[in-house]
């Protein structure tokens, strides 16, 4: 006679220590409850290369050879689809008459 209702875990399976439930011997999370299944290992910390700022003059001379070359600045390449979209917003605005409402249906349509 069973001394348990519920069944033993399957040969893949193993039990969380914190809720109880049966879950595959591959995760590092129970699923069920979020705790972590084995120990993280100790590892040493990367070390991330050093963030060195620039100076203003040199930002200056950037921008500079820049606007000489011809070249967008970055955030002009980032943002031109967006500006393009508000600069129409606004023009069907002015052409409506102000009503936002009616740009909106128009856009929607």
């Amino acid at each position: 006679m069973p001394t348990s209702l519920t069944p033993p875990p399957a040969d893949d399976e193993t039990e969380c220590g914190n809720c109880g439930a049966y879950i595959y011997h591959g995760l590092l999370r129970c699923p069920n409850c979020g705790v972590y299944l084995v120990d993280p290992v100790d590892t040493e910390a990367e070390e991330r290369p050093k963030f060195r700022r620039k100076s203003k003059f040199s930002l200056a001379v950037e921008s500079v050879m820049r606007k000489v070359r011809g070249e967008p600045h970055p955030a002009e390449e980032l943002f031109t689809g967006v500006m393009r979209e508000a600069i129409l917003f606004d023009d069907l605005l002015h052409k409506v008459g102000g009503d936002r409402s009616v740009v909106e249906r128009l856009i929607e349509y």
